[in-house]
């Protein structure tokens, strides 16, 4: 006879999954009640292959592990596929989402990739291995720089 311990083991294998994820995000929020306030958790999540698929969730929860569970599945409802040309963009491009503005330049084979923050974190989960990126915004924001990258890299597919 298995005891317990064997049988919980056997029950959480899941499948690993081909999407490599990376919080960029995660804040406490609150809204406030006749009571006082109610908080909850707000968290920004990119899920990547770095084959050229990206996605970004956004999702709130009571909980951490909640709105992480959340934003991952909002994250593979907006996955997307970007054309690489080798490991770097095919063209410069240049987006603006509300307050911030990126551009993103291609560069040669083993330049590495230039580019901070949240911009960063969006081209090396998509397998952009081999640019430059500036963020020219007013904003400082984790999630628009994000989103400002995702809608750069969407011009990219049409």
């Amino acid at each position: 006879m298995m005891n317990s311990r064997h049988k919980d083991n056997r029950r959480n294998l899941q499948p690993k999954s081909e999407y490599k994820e990376r919080t960029i995000d995660l804040r406490r929020v609150a809204r406030v009640m006749a009571g006082g306030k109610r908080f909850s958790f707000r968290c920004t999540l990119i899920l990547g292959n770095e084959k050229g698929t990206v996605g970004v969730g956004i999702a709130k929860g009571k909980d951490v592990a909640q709105a992480m569970d959340k934003a991952r599945n909002d994250a593979k409802k907006n996955l997307f596929k970007i054309p690489l040309k080798g490991t770097t963009v095919a063209h410069d491009i240049e987006a603006k989402f509300s307050a911030a503005r990126v551009i993103i330049k291609p560069a040669q084979r083993g330049a590495g990739l230039k580019a901070g923050g949240s911009v960063r974190t969006v081209l090396s989960m998509a397998g952009v291995t081999d640019a430059t990126a500036k963020s020219l915004g007013r904003t400082k924001n984790k999630l628009t720089n994000a989103l400002a990258t995702l809608k750069a890299l969407r011009q990219l597919s049409a």
